[in-house]
């Protein structure tokens, strides 16, 4: 319910959530319109979701429609949400351009590695843009989870988009877990 839901947001808030991803399996922006307004109205930052699948309907141009809508209701940013690891490198590289031509958000990118292609997926994803990725640290990664946050690192090590992280701290966490 609703006040159940502004009621959680506001809380969450006060205690320190400042970054509220919301997202509806279905893509269904009504359902995503009370998070979004109550995170606003508490200062937060809204990560509007799309939710990645393959079907007949699902495409870009329906994607890129969504993304507009959740601009249009104060998305701050947002997520490609690929639950399933079901996006390939070169559909997560015009999603995320055709997304940021048509909003100018920041775009984050979230892919699991179920499907193998998670890797090159990230990396045509940031060449197309993207802002923000989900990794798990290597000793985490790969199966249901994320890429493994070292070879992303490594990928980019020397790039325009080279993240700085540190590969001998990375590897220092990876033994931890």
């Amino acid at each position: 319910p609703d006040d159940i839901l502004e009621k959680f947001v506001e809380k969450a808030y006060e205690r320190g959530i400042e970054v509220f991803r919301i997202f509806d399996a279905l893509n269904d922006t009504r359902n995503m319109q009370t998070g979004m307004r109550v995170a606003k109205r508490c200062g937060a930052v809204v990560e509007a979701c799309i939710s990645y699948t393959i079907s007949p309907v699902h495409n870009i141009p329906l994607f890129v429609k969504v993304a507009r809508r959740l601009l249009l209701m104060g998305a701050d940013t947002l997520c490609i949400k690929d639950m399933a690891g079901l996006i390939s490198p070169m559909n997560a590289y015009e999603l995320v351009k055709q997304l940021r031509e048509e909003t100018a958000l920041p775009v984050h990118f979230h892919s699991h590695t179920t499907s193998g292609m998670s890797l090159a997926a990230h990396m045509k994803a940031v060449e197309a843009g993207a802002e923000i990725l989900d990794t798990a640290i290597s000793s985490m990664s790969m199966g249901t989870s994320h890429p493994p946050t070292e070879t992303l690192v490594a990928m980019l090590h020397n790039t325009e988009w080279d993240t700085g992280l540190d590969i001998k701290k990375l590897a220092e966490i990876a033994e931890h877990f």
